[in-house]
């Protein structure tokens, strides 16, 4: 039975939603309270059985690879200080058993380049995919999303999709597809395109960004051409994929933030800072009076 030991995480991207703040730093890295967007996906991956990360990177993407490499000059200030848990802190950004492999994507041609690009390492086996910047959140005692996912790949063996409701207005920002009902929480795509209008679109269910994908995935992606915005669509691969294998949609347990928007990453600032030990019980006291000082608005 084939398992998941592989991730890619497409971090080429320019972000240019939130320049100036990505001019000279990666998307990827803007903190949610005290970690980089970045570490958060990685954890998830951790979490989930994986242990080789697959970074496909582009220019100015530099500080990814620093934040997971070790910092020996930061360690040895640390330790002479004395500052012993912000020392375990930085040694333990990732476990040492976990393999960081970079990839540069040498022209933006989309998502379904970035996955191609991984090829050379994922070889024959299937794989995960993250996008840093749809942060997932779960409540406590609940497996993270890629972990929920993994384990309806280990029971069925096949592709599977993390999918949301969208309303109807915003099927042009995402992967849309048609389904009917498999299993509890799960169903059997029919059909996948790639941003439609909101009166084209089959449904309102949007693929967001997690994937658990078969290696044949990359047979399709080889010979795609360019589809929707002249780039090389990940969604298109899926929609030739699905014409020999299953592929199923998992509405997955858990809250999703768009951390690519503005609002979404205030959204998911207040989440975390809500749970963090450090913030919850003055962040919350610090919102409430704020609620009030606005007149409950």
């Amino acid at each position: 039975m084939k398992r998941i030991k592989k991730a890619v995480f497409p971090v080429a991207g320019l972000g240019s939603r939130f320049l100036p703040a990505t001019k000279a730093q990666p998307k990827e890295m803007l903190p949610i309270v005290d970690k980089p967007l970045i570490q958060y996906a990685v954890e998830e991956a951790v979490a989930a059985g994986i242990t080789e990360m697959i970074f496909i990177t582009g220019r100015n993407k530099r500080a990814i690879e620093d934040h997971f490499d070790k910092a020996y000059e930061l360690e040895s200030e640390l330790e002479a200080a004395g500052k012993k848990q912000l020392l375990e802190i930085v040694q333990n950004v990732i476990p040492k058993h976990i393999s960081c492999i970079y990839i540069r994507q040498s022209a933006p041609l989309g998502l379904g380049h970035a996955v191609l690009c991984a090829r050379p390492v994922v070889g024959n086996e299937p794989f995960a995919v993250l996008l840093a910047d749809d942060f997932m959140d779960t409540d406590e005692g609940v497996l993270p999303v890629l972990s929920q996912m993994t384990e309806v790949f280990q029971r069925e063996q096949c592709s599977v999709l993390a999918v949301q409701n969208v309303a109807r207005a915003d099927t042009r920002q995402y992967g849309i597809v048609s389904a009917s009902s498999y299993r509890p929480d799960l169903e059997l795509v029919s059909g996948i395109v790639e941003k439609p209008l909101p009166e084209l679109a089959p449904s309102t269910l949007a693929v967001v960004g997690r994937y658990v994908l078969s290696n044949t995935i990359f047979d399709y992606l080889e010979n795609l051409g360019t589809g929707t915005g002249g780039e090389i669509q990940l969604t298109d691969g899926i929609a030739a994929l699905m014409q020999a294998e299953r592929v199923l949609a998992y509405r997955y347990a858990g809250q999703r933030y768009d951390c690519g928007s503005k609002l979404g990453y205030l959204k998911a600032m207040t989440a975390i800072g809500l749970k963090h030990p450090e913030t919850a019980a003055a962040y919350r006291s610090f919102l409430h009076q704020t609620h009030t000082d606005l007149g409950g608005i």
